[in-house]
């Protein structure tokens, strides 16, 4: 889950620093893919017990806002490169 929680800012990071859209979108779609992997892990550490139900509840309601976020961010880039 800390390696999720790392990887997601990490590839916003990388991406950004990239010269081309193509090059961002890859690394956006890596971080996207990361706040999934998070996801599913709370869901499992929810099921097997390991997290109280009010501090899943508290990050996956942050998980939720960081998507929104972030498709936000990925849609801004993909109509950046349609304007081409």
């Amino acid at each position: 889950m800390r390696r999720c929680a790392v990887s997601i800012p990490s590839n916003i990071a990388e991406g950004c620093g990239r010269n081309t859209n193509k090059g961002k979108m890859a690394f956006f779609y890596i971080s996207r893919g990361s706040l999934f992997e998070l996801e599913t892990q709370l869901y499992i550490a929810l099921n097997q017990n390991f997290i109280d139900e009010n501090i899943f509840n508290e990050v996956v309601e942050n998980l939720q806002t960081s998507k929104k976020l972030l498709n936000g961010f990925i849609n801004y880039f993909k109509k950046l490169d349609d304007g081409k």
